[in-house]
């Protein structure tokens, strides 16, 4: 299986299937781009798995439905728009030699689904696809649940997966969530290497994602509330109480400036003013 990661508003990601040229899309929020990968790497798309309703990861799933009649769309909200089927939790989805097992995340949105994949038979290491549950250094706000779901999520659910895994997420904010990761941990030496790493790539323009579900747990601070210096910082011990202080703290950490909203930014990019723009 070879994935090809799209990173546009947020990150989008397509999963071929080497030998059937098949396709699978996760979180499909700009299809234009999408279109030209599928394109450009002469694969058929079959199906699409969005891990939430929000606009920067399911905007694109009508178009695409459209455009690819029969087209399956995969999550576990209703809110999710052109959606054809609906997931549950530990339920397995196949696409030729392509296997997804669901697992059910609520607490980013009440409906939050990430995706693991594999192949059977396959030497390359398994994929996690988890939207806006787990980061590259950090987790997802509690827009609609709580710590104790987050805290289920990243220990009971995604933290017992292989720890070869390739955790493959949402958004690229790893430099901004390690130099939290810092802040939680000043004395921690893989979080200063990572952090480093991750500084040098954004230079680069190129992407800190994938990580590894193993590498996670040696500097992303939400699955450390056991570690005394993660307790230490936050002044608790119960991990419960130290998920939620931490995303308390994290959501409080250095806001940035005052930046144009991203979602007018893409507006704008897409020409979707334009008619208003337009002198009478």
């Amino acid at each position: 299986v070879k994935v090809i990661s799209v990173l546009e508003d947020n990150y989008m990601y397509l999963v071929i299937e080497e030998s059937t040229r098949h396709a699978v899309a996760v979180d499909a929020a700009v299809p234009k781009r999408l279109l030209e990968i599928i394109r450009k790497e002469d694969v058929v798309l079959r199906a699409i798995l969005t891990t939430h309703h929000h606009w920067d990861h399911a905007r694109g799933n009508e178009e695409l439905a459209q455009l690819f009649p029969g087209l399956q769309v995969f999550g576990a909200d209703e809110r999710i728009g052109a959606l054809t089927h609906k997931v549950t939790h530990g339920q397995e989805l196949s696409f030729g030699a392509i296997r997804v097992r669901c697992l059910f995340t609520p607490c980013h949105t009440s409906g939050h689904m990430c995706y693991f994949m594999w192949e059977d038979d396959s030497p390359d290491a398994p994929a996690l696809f988890s939207g806006d549950t787990l980061f590259v250094g950090g987790c997802g706000q509690f827009f609609e649940g709580t710590a104790e779901q987050m805290h289920a999520n990243l220990t009971q659910i995604l933290g017992t997966l292989p720890k070869d895994t390739k955790v493959f997420c949402g958004h690229e904010c790893t430099v901004r969530n390690l130099k939290f990761a810092l802040k939680v941990e000043p004395e921690n030496e893989v979080v200063k290497e990572k952090l480093a790493w991750a500084k040098q790539r954004d230079d680069e323009d190129l992407p800190t994602v994938p990580s590894t579900l193993q590498e996670e747990f040696l500097y992303n601070p939400f699955l450390r509330v056991t570690e005394e210096p993660v307790q230490r910082f936050t002044g608790r011990t119960e991990p419960v109480e130290v998920l939620r202080a931490l995303r308390s703290q994290r959501d409080n950490f250095k806001k940035p400036k005052e930046r144009p909203n991203p979602q007018a930014m893409l507006a704008f990019d897409w020409g979707l003013f334009e008619p208003f723009l337009e002198k009478k």
